[in-house]
């Protein structure tokens, strides 16, 4: 893959890293019942590491000679991931969360490969960082609903 192809993937995080950020907020705000609280501080863990993932990748995009996508359309148009549908009970809440997490671990998965092949160790190992991190989150949420 040339470098082009890497810089898409990683503009493709930013969007899907920006999307999720806004959708967990909406789900920190908007959750009720029995697992409020538990989920409420789960929800606002949860947005903030991706806050975290969001500036890493965006200034490694920077430091790479890049731009990375800073507009809501982009955003949209570019994410792995769509928005909160504004409905959801808390336990669908924390199933699409854990489905988003594996639709970002493989696009994860995906820009790791390239990078690997262009010989980019750092970005490879920022994305298996937040890879083996979403991993956790993932089994931990299946296990909240006893999956």
């Amino acid at each position: 893959m040339t470098n082009q192809s890497l810089d898409k993937q990683l503009n493709e995080l930013v969007a899907t890293w920006s999307v999720l950020y806004t959708k967990l907020h909406n789900y920190h705000w908007y959750v009720n019942g029995p697992s409020f609280f538990t989920l409420h501080t789960k929800f606002e863990e949860l947005y903030n590491e991706v806050t975290l993932n969001l500036d890493e990748i965006a200034e490694r995009i920077l430091s790479k000679g890049g731009k990375p996508v800073a507009t809501m359309k982009e955003h949209l148009e570019l994410s792995h991931v769509k928005e909160a549908e504004g409905n959801e009970s808390a336990e669908q809440m924390v199933q699409t969360t854990i489905d988003d997490f594996k639709i970002v671990m493989n696009a994860l998965k995906e820009a790791m490969e390239s990078a690997a092949e262009e010989g980019d160790d750092r970005t490879e190992d920022l994305l298996n960082a937040n890879y083996q991190s979403l991993e956790k989150h993932a089994w931990m949420l299946s296990a909240f609903l006893g999956n």
